[in-house]
């Protein structure tokens, strides 16, 4: 244990932990509501760095937890090698130069498995998640804020901005809730949801009457 919270706390580990912090506690965040995956500067062009496809919070929490965890085990074994003075130094630097592309190289890998969660690139076919089940991703859902999970027909999965009329006296959606997407707002770029009832099931057989 003490070899680990030194190969933490030490340098170049510690640049990285810092970085660690500070995203799982935006995470913590997105968990409880207090903020969304995609909040933190949405528009950024992730293209040039072949990272297209995620929201920026995502790509640079990949990032930092690869380099975080290159740093952390090339110190460890830097430590058990017995350097010392300047040659300790010298590969100190050297690793933490060496973590910031691997970080980036690894996030490159990642997000392409996981750009299809976040595309909200859906143009004319959003009209056709209207009527669809969603899964509410974030701890909550007010009428401006609130994200879901929704898969298309061809099972896509897209995770899309959703928002509840204040109104709506039917429930309170927090994370893991099923609702019903029933119309979308152009200007907003979102749909409006409601908690899911059985019977609002655009799938469900429907009896007729005696």
């Amino acid at each position: 244990m003490s070899e680990f919270l030194e190969a933490v706390t030490g340098f170049p580990t510690l640049v990285f932990t810092s970085a660690l912090v500070v995203v799982l506690g935006f995470w913590l965040l997105v968990l409880f509501g207090g903020a969304e995956a995609d909040g933190f500067d949405p528009d950024a062009d992730l293209d040039v760095a072949g990272l297209c496809g995620v929201p920026v919070t995502v790509a640079a929490s990949m990032a930092v937890v690869v380099a975080w965890f290159t740093t952390l085990a090339g110190s460890v074994l830097i430590a058990r090698a017995g350097l010392t003075g300047l040659a300790h130094t010298a590969t100190d630097l050297v690793l933490l130069l060496v973590s910031v592309p691997m970080g980036w190289g690894a996030a490159r890998v990642l997000v392409r498995p996981l750009a299809k969660l976040f595309s909200d690139g859906l143009g004319p076919s959003r009209q056709d998640f209207i009527g669809s089940l969603c899964t509410i991703r974030t701890g909550r859902v007010d009428a401006g804020f609130g994200q879901a999970e929704v898969t298309a027909g061809d099972g896509a999965v897209a995770l899309v901005q959703v928002r509840q009329n204040p109104q709506d006296r039917e429930g309170a959606l927090t994370a893991g809730s099923r609702a019903l997407l029933y119309a979308y707002d152009d200007a907003g770029e979102f749909f409006w949801v409601a908690p899911y009832a059985a019977s609002l099931d655009p799938g469900r057989p429907r009896r007729g009457h005696d």
